[in-house]
């Protein structure tokens, strides 16, 4: 026992420090910020999920005290906890009959990470802003910028200067009316506030499932995982989990914090699908002459494409639970 607790604490010190260089905002700060989850998985994957959650709370515990306690309050709902939840399920798994262990499927692994991340992201969100109406302003300040930024780029247009009026002369003050491109404008940043969270989401599914990934093969090199490494490629998601995305669309139709839930829901359950799509392209092209040719053309049409190839990955992960083909059948395997 003493031993996962001293382990927990020191892993969950290096992944407070890791989160807390964000404050520097430097490229290096920024690039070991994302390796903040890495400890905590690592231990709980190692060692035992209860060595994560040690970590999960020293780490917040020392960020609170160090720094503020927002930030220890961000890095436990944001990172931590995700971390110690997804090395938790990872590790499950029950006796068969034939006395051989049963591991939770990646799958069912898949779609936790995908939830995780969408309710991580309504956690912080709640944090940083409990009312609603604060956090839509800042969401879509944000998004204003952003979209000002891009059309003053894509423009060239240097930024207008005030016209200072002459002296002894009080020029009227009056807002000036908004012209049609500024409409145009707002209307963008508006849409792309409201799905804002579906596509932070997004990003934070990919980067939990590498997170995963990663420590556990780092684990497995240092020879301490327990479960045999999975066949990822067969990674296939339960038809349940269409009904959590079509659920998550509906919630997204609700006002207020619920809407953006449904939103995150839906944005994280679409990477998921994604990336089981990926998984099943590498499946189904197993044993076929040219794989690795397909392979290679898969990847460049996904660099190239980008948002268009995602959306055809997301369709063929979808199909692919919907039509439930790569399952074992049996003693006969894979069809």
């Amino acid at each position: 026992m003493a031993q996962f607790i001293g382990i927990g604490i020191g892993a969950g010190l290096v992944s407070a420090l890791l989160f807390g260089v964000l404050l520097k905002a430097t490229a290096l700060a920024i690039l070991l910020y994302l390796l903040a989850p890495l400890p905590i998985l690592i231990v709980g994957l190692g060692w035992s999920h209860r060595a994560a959650l040690v970590a999960a709370f020293t780490g917040a515990l020392a960020l609170s005290l160090i720094v503020q306690p927002f930030l220890g309050l961000g890095f436990l709902a944001y990172l931590a906890l995700p971390a110690w939840w997804l090395a938790y399920l990872a590790l499950l798994g029950r006796p068969g009959a034939d006395g051989t262990m049963e591991w939770y499927p990646t799958g069912r692994l898949l779609a936790w990470t995908a939830g995780t991340a969408g309710i991580a992201f309504v956690a912080i969100a709640v944090i940083a802003a409990p009312n609603y109406e604060t956090f839509q302003s800042q969401l879509r300040g944000m998004t204003r910028t952003i979209v000002r930024i891009q059309a003053d780029r894509a423009a060239g247009a240097p930024v207008p200067k005030p016209v200072t009026p002459d002296a002894g002369v009080e020029a009227p003050v009056e807002p000036a009316p908004e012209t049609p491109a500024e409409a145009t404008r707002t209307e963008v940043a508006n849409a792309l506030a409201a799905i804002a969270p579906g596509l932070a989401t997004q990003g934070l599914t990919v980067l939990l499932t590498f997170y995963l990934w990663a420590a556990a093969r780092i684990v497995r090199i240092s020879g301490r995982l327990p479960r045999p490494w999975p066949d990822l490629a067969a990674t296939v998601m339960p038809r349940r989990v269409l009904a959590v995305l079509a659920g998550s669309i509906v919630l997204a139709l609700v006002p207020g914090y619920p809407g953006v839930l449904g939103v995150a829901l839906a944005g994280a359950l679409s990477a998921a699908f994604a990336m089981q799509g990926l998984a099943a392209f590498h499946d189904r092209s197993r044993g076929r002459p040219g794989r690795l040719a397909l392979l290679f053309g898969l990847y460049v049409v996904l660099f190239l494409t980008q948002g268009v190839a995602l959306v055809a990955l997301t369709l063929f992960g979808i199909a692919d639970t919907a039509l439930d083909r790569r399952r074992p059948q049996g003693s006969a395997g894979r069809p």
